[in-house]
């Protein structure tokens, strides 16, 4: 069941792609704005970044290891809606959750520069200069916030397996170019890709559900957890109990290790 990740600008037609593309395909479509209206700590307008990435940033500072924190609980619930397959995805950095999955078809939307000043233009109200000024601003605001956040430049081309650009080729188009590929032998899916987006999203699953526990280390293998944990010797027990208990919350989870390391 493939799946597909839209990366975009602002106002450049990678929602409209998105949605379209889902509808022709028969897929569930997913933007990163309702994934993060179901993180009941990161419900927050800020971090939804249309505009105004300084806010964004000082949010984040509210919480304790907050950039950190954020990562892990958006990673966790992009992966889960990913395995549910058949998937389209429109949002920023969705595609560096999944880079080694082969069954993922990562796309980057971007649109004609033109095009974007004038319906800018006509959105606001304001002058060709003042849209293109801030349309600009707008890309610098994402690209700072993934390189803040992944450590990634969005609009590096080899982080995608297709770059559209919107304006000669239509909404239409694209979406017909992006059916054609995903249909391709090289995007369906394997045992093996499907396996390495389970672990992934195992994995990841329980690093948030174990973020209180910022020494545990987490990894995943056809459904098996290993947490290794480095805690004060007379707290290990308590600790593990803990541990158990949160893993036996996490769907997916068939077995798990758990090695204390005690210190002191």
């Amino acid at each position: 069941m493939p799946i597909v990740t839209i990366s975009r600008g602002s106002y450049n037609r990678g929602k409209a792609v998105a949605e379209k593309l889902a509808e022709k395909m028969g897929y569930t479509c997913i933007s990163r704005d309702e994934v993060i209206e179901n993180l009941d700590e990161f419900q927050l307008e800020e971090i939804k970044l249309v505009r105004g990435i300084k806010d964004a940033f000082y949010v984040l500072d509210r919480f304790p290891n907050g950039k950190k924190r954020y990562i892990a609980a958006i990673r966790g619930a992009i992966l889960s809606k990913f395995m549910a397959g058949n998937v389209v995805y429109h949002g920023l950095a969705g595609h560096h959750f999944v880079r080694n999955v082969s069954h993922v078809l990562k796309v980057r939307i971007v649109a004609d520069t033109g095009t974007r000043v004038a319906e800018e233009m006509e959105r606001a109200g304001i002058s060709g200069e003042k849209a293109r000024y801030i349309l600009k601003k707008d890309d610098e605001e994402r690209r700072k916030w993934s390189m803040y956040l992944y450590g990634i430049d969005i609009m590096d081309v080899e982080l995608y397996n297709l770059v559209i650009r919107i304006g000669h080729i239509s909404e239409d188009d694209a979406v017909n170019i992006i059916a054609n590929a995903v249909n391709s032998p090289s995007f369906q899916e394997t045992v093996e890709s499907r396996g390495r987006l389970a672990d992934m999203a195992i994995s990841s699953a329980v690093t948030y559900a174990l973020f209180d526990f910022p020494s545990a280390s987490v990894s995943a293998h056809d459904g098996h957890v290993k947490v290794v944990v480095k805690v004060p010797e007379e707290q290990s027990g308590a600790i593990r109990d803990r541990i158990e208990e949160k893993l036996s919350r996490i769907e997916g989870v068939k077995g798990h290790t758990i090695l204390i390391d005690p210190y002191f």
